[in-house]
């Protein structure tokens, strides 16, 4: 897409599976990517394959830095576009046996980061008078799922404060979406029981699962200028698994 050439663009959790798709497509479209991640070594064979992007390692549960990161991103890049928060993590237990560090660290990390990195971004966009605020939430957080209600409570968490904040900040030209994946080929997924794989497989009406691409060429479409009129909306892509 023409129009993202040279647009600043922010990627959280770029060094998993997704993250690395949203990185080559952004990259592909001439953005200026700045790929963050906790793991030096994946981020580094980012940097290798796209010389063009910029890599920053930074662990979104230090919510206390987050502004700092947010600051030093920005400075690295020479602005703030866009942000996508694809950064996540699971900890998953039934609800009886979960205790609250596995619940408070899965709502620490994955609500509370995320609004704090859409806060300080905001905050940077209001400057520029406009921006694009990319949320990655998950179909679970629509369904409910076994074993997940921190993970689940989060991702939902995550489309409501996307929606305040859309409605908080549109008159100043900034969008807060939100895209939710369904089953994706990642290493995540890759783990799964091949059994409990071919049940969820049963119930994608598209008979398989998602790739990271698909993921990827969704932000592609929520950062550029075609989105200018959606605010508040979550983008599934699930293959027909969940239709909101």
């Amino acid at each position: 897409m023409k129009d993202l050439e040279n647009k600043n663009i922010i990627v959280t959790g770029a060094s998993g599976g997704i993250g690395n798709s949203i990185v080559e497509k952004l990259n592909d479209c001439g953005a200026n990517v700045l790929a963050s991640g906790t793991r030096l070594e994946k981020l580094e064979e980012l940097k290798n394959k796209f010389n063009k992007i910029k890599i920053l390692k930074f662990d979104i549960s230090q919510s206390d830095k987050i502004e700092e990161f947010i600051d030093n991103a920005s400075s690295e890049l020479g602005g703030l576009d866009c942000i996508v928060n694809n950064a996540g993590i699971t900890q998953d237990n039934l609800a009886i046996r979960m205790s609250i560090e596995e619940w408070k660290k899965v709502i620490d990390i994955n609500l509370t980061s995320t609004f704090l990195m859409s806060k300080f971004a905001i905050k940077k966009m209001l400057k520029n008078k406009k921006g694009k605020i990319i949320n990655i939430t998950s179909v679970v957080g629509h369904t409910g799922n076994l074993g997940q209600a921190n993970y689940t409570a989060s991702k939902a968490g995550i489309v409501a404060m996307s929606k305040s904040l859309a409605i908080e900040y549109a008159k100043k030209n900034i969008n807060v979406n939100c895209i939710s994946p369904g089953f994706i080929k990642t290493a995540m997924t890759d783990k799964i029981d091949e059994k409990y794989k071919e049940t969820i497989v049963s119930k994608i009406p598209s008979a398989r699962l998602g790739e990271p691409e698909d993921i990827a060429n969704a932000v592609l479409f929520l950062a550029s200028e075609n989105s200018n009129y959606i605010n508040g909306e979550t983008l599934h892509v699930n293959g027909g698994m969940y239709m909101a």
